[in-house]
């Protein structure tokens, strides 16, 4: 099934009718692409939680669009990893061609900016979950990306199981400078 979404996610006509039929019942979603005070409203949260101790900043699902979105507005942010949980990002047309900044155009397509001055960015995707379409972020936002596959069993995307995973441990720990960390 998601071979198949990948497949339609290039298609003109499918982002017309994924857009009616799946973003129209993920209203969050929806919303966050669309209303830009939602949009503006939701990266001010983030805004509001980081500070001069922030090292590590995580996020889950529509969390890591507003996480990315918030890191590429404010480069001065001393966060130095990003750890993105069952994320979107690289849904093109969905979402990766409406991140804000927008995707430039680069040698082999479109790349997403790199989030601020982020050293490090650890991606972690269940092979099930189908919010997490694209498992590997790498072709979309270049090579520095490190992306992990686990197995979150019957809870594909649930962020309870992406925590506990060893994969986003071990990047949290590199994000804080301890050793175990990701390489």
């Amino acid at each position: 099934m998601q071979r198949g979404l990948r497949a339609l996610s290039g298609s003109a006509f499918f982002t017309g009718m994924a857009e009616r039929a799946l973003l129209s019942d993920l209203r969050q979603v929806r919303l966050y692409l669309t209303d830009q005070e939602v949009r503006r409203a939701a990266r001010e949260r983030v805004a509001a939680i980081v500070d001069d101790a922030t090292l590590v900043l995580v996020g889950h699902s529509l969390g890591t669009v507003v996480a990315y979105e918030a890191l590429c507005a404010h480069p001065e942010w001393p966060v130095r990893a990003l750890v993105t949980l069952g994320a979107p990002l690289g849904i093109r047309n969905l979402i990766f061609d409406r991140l804000q900044p927008p995707p430039e155009p680069s040698g082999d397509g479109l790349r997403g900016r790199w989030p601020g001055r982020v050293a490090s960015w650890a991606n972690v995707a269940d092979a099930g979950d189908v919010v997490a379409l694209v498992k590997d972020l790498r072709p979309a936002f270049g090579p520095r990306v490190a992306c992990f596959t686990v197995s979150n069993g019957a809870h594909a995307h649930a962020v309870s199981a992406y925590l506990s995973a060893q994969e986003t441990g071990a990047a949290i720990m590199a994000g804080l400078g301890s050793p175990g960390g990701p390489r």
